[in-house]
């Protein structure tokens, strides 16, 4: 087992890492910007360095910093969490390179993941199903773009390769605006992410949104652990999930999941890692792999009674894995509502003090937070200050938990969207179950 982890990012994730780490016996160096001296996690570490100011290409995003507090501190392994340098292949081969262990997947899938047309070339190699489209990059030849399309079928849309969080995409619903939205997208990509690279998919019209846990050690075992529903979405982001997604049967979730085990040992995956999917008509179609812990596993966690953080420590310590297929049995439902620091209505950034606080309690809930009374949300970062979790034998029981644990959870000092969860909670859609990606930005009146 690993004798000293490094936790190369911030808030909630830092803790959550920190506490697995505690479980585990393996002690901790928490790196934190001159603004997040008073993280709970950097409290409550073994040691702490500070590696610059508040900007995230000083601090968080810094890698040379990173390596270095590593080094002077004798940690032998980083764990990026989610966000930041997760995903950042030059990162995990930096770290490599250094002699430390990075607590995730070999470089090399991270890269092959990362870029999206390579990413959909080995799904359908590995037997993945995935979204009609391009079969990889669109030229400059507007002629043969038109044909693609028409072969695809409109509406369409046009992806950027290197993109994510919902950025570097537009949806083409006639031929007139083919030509003209992949020149605006691959301008937008090659500002965004340095590659304008782009593909054009098949763009369905109501789907789902639907992801698969799997878990591999790099030395022939993985595993899945079921799937999740993250349809609730506000502009591509993320509001509420929940595992596991109502209406799929136990022999879609073989089926969906054994191609993903398939995959990940077709690639020799290391670590957690999640499949995506659009799921529209009884079928799914691959959009992405995250080669990194999600924001939403607590939901996971809580219905097949994995820990996937200590999972993760445990394969980069080199262990292969002990879990097998028919060890994982999923059990009852969970729901997970993300609180941010924003204003409900306008969805702005709340930054400021948090004078007062209260976590909810009672059986099935969990509260995934680096907040208390006192502390200051900085305006630097992502809004999420914590993650409320609520499981039950049944979907049902886990909503109802889920809007008492809503009402008895207070902050006040700054604004959140906890009022738009409270409504969520109660909407007539969600609580029947199976609502599409578009859902909720058609009840909040967005366009």
């Amino acid at each position: 087992m690993l004798e000293k982890v490094l936790i190369a990012n911030r808030g909630e994730i830092a803790l959550r890492i920190l506490r697995a780490c505690k479980e585990l016996g393996i002690k901790t160096v928490a790196v934190h910007s001159t603004v997040d001296r008073n993280l709970k996690h950097v409290l409550l570490a073994d040691e702490t360095i500070c590696i610059g100011p508040a900007p995230s290409p000083q601090s968080y995003l810094n890698i040379p910093a990173l390596i270095a507090a590593a080094e002077v501190t004798n940690a032998q392994a980083i764990h990026p969490g989610y966000g930041f340098l997760a995903e950042r292949a030059d990162f995990a081969q930096q770290v490599e390179e250094s002699g430390l262990i990075f607590i995730g997947p070999h470089p090399e899938s991270i890269r092959l993941m990362g870029d999206k047309v390579s990413a959909i070339e080995a799904m359908k190699k590995a037997g993945v199903p995935c979204v009609p489209g391009s079969d990889g990059a669109v030229g400059d030849d507007a002629a043969t773009n038109k044909a693609i399309a028409k072969r695809i079928g409109y509406p369409i849309i046009v992806k950027a390769a290197g993109g994510g969080g919902g950025r570097g995409m537009r949806v083409v619903r006639s031929e007139e605006e083919l030509v003209s939205s992949i020149e605006m997208t691959k301008a937008e990509a090659k500002a965004a992410f340095g590659n304008d690279m782009v593909y054009m998919e098949k763009f369905l019209e109501n789907p789902r949104h639907i992801e698969i846990q799997v878990l591999a050690d790099g030395q022939g075992n993985a595993i899945h652990l079921g799937e999740r529903d993250c349809s609730m979405q506000r502009r591509h982001q993320k509001v509420v999930e929940e595992a596991p997604a109502p209406g799929i049967t136990p022999e879609l979730r073989a089926f969906i999941g054994g191609r993903c085990v398939d995959a990940c040992k077709v690639m020799n995956y290391r670590g957690a890692g999640t499949f995506e999917f659009l799921f529209e008509n009884g079928e799914f179609f691959f959009i992405e792999m995250n080669t990194r812990i999600q924001v939403e596993h607590p939901v996971t966690e809580m219905i097949s009674g994995v820990d996937l953080i200590k999972e993760q420590l445990r394969i980069a310590s080199g262990l292969p894995m002990t879990l097998r297929q028919e060890d994982i049995v999923i059990r009852g439902h969970a729901v997970e509502c993300r609180i941010n620091a924003e204003d409900p209505k306008t969805f702005m950034p709340s930054p400021g003090k948090i004078t007062r606080f209260h976590p909810p309690g009672g059986n099935g809930i969990r509260w995934d937070s680096h907040i208390y009374a006192d502390y200051s949300v900085p305006p630097n970062y992502d809004s999420m200050v914590g993650k409320l979790i609520t499981y039950g034998e049944t979907r049902d029981i886990a909503i109802a938990r889920m809007r008492n644990a809503l009402d008895e959870l207070l902050v006040e000092g700054i604004k959140t969207n906890i009022p738009l969860h409270k409504d969520i909670m109660r909407d007539e859609g969600f609580c029947k179950g199976g609502t599409n990606i578009h859902y909720l930005e058609k009840k909040l009146g967005i366009k």
